[in-house]
């Protein structure tokens, strides 16, 4: 138990401030799992199914490799469905499709290079777009005010460069 704590400690330990934070993500439009064939997708989602090259697809049209099956009609790439202009969705499997749209690149790449240090741990274990769209969706305490309360309790999946807005009291 005290190697674990000493352990979880010294991953918390940010650099020092004069080193620059060396991020892993790569954004380049080939990915090694297309080669062969397999997706990766956001796995948890009980009606909707995200894969990694940005197809959104109801669960049962999820094929065997762990890609949507572009073939159904209901299947749609970099849908922002349920998103709002700020960047921050009611369904977390759109949150992730939008995410992943080419066009919001830019605004990732900003955001791993104003990323607080606080995020340093979380973002450097992140290896390319997808897994980086993953962990910016999950609902995190940039999401909630007060510690206890959505910051807007609807759209509360968010890809943006910033938190929602705080509601009022």
């Amino acid at each position: 138990q005290e190697e674990r704590t000493v352990r979880d400690r010294n991953l918390l330990q940010v650099q020092e401030h004069e080193q620059p934070i060396v991020w892993k993500v790569k954004f380049s439009s080939g990915n090694s799992s297309q080669l062969s064939n397999q997706c990766r997708n956001s796995v948890q989602g009980k009606l909707l199914i995200t894969d990694e090259l940005g197809y959104i697809c109801e669960r049962k049209d999820l094929l065997v490799n762990g890609c949507c099956n572009v073939n159904v009609p209901s299947t749609k790439l970099y849908s922002c469905a349920s998103c709002l202009p700020n960047g921050c969705c009611s369904v977390y499997e759109y949150c992730v499709s939008c995410c992943l749209q080419p066009s919001k690149q830019h605004l990732l790449e900003r955001f791993l290079n104003r990323a607080a240090i606080a995020f340093q741990n979380l973002f450097m274990a992140v290896e390319d777009r997808f897994e980086l769209c993953l962990a910016k969706c999950r609902t995190s305490s940039q999401s909630v005010q007060h510690e206890n309360t959505y910051r807007d309790p609807i759209a509360k999946y968010c890809y943006g460069e910033y938190p929602p807005e705080l509601l009022p009291v």
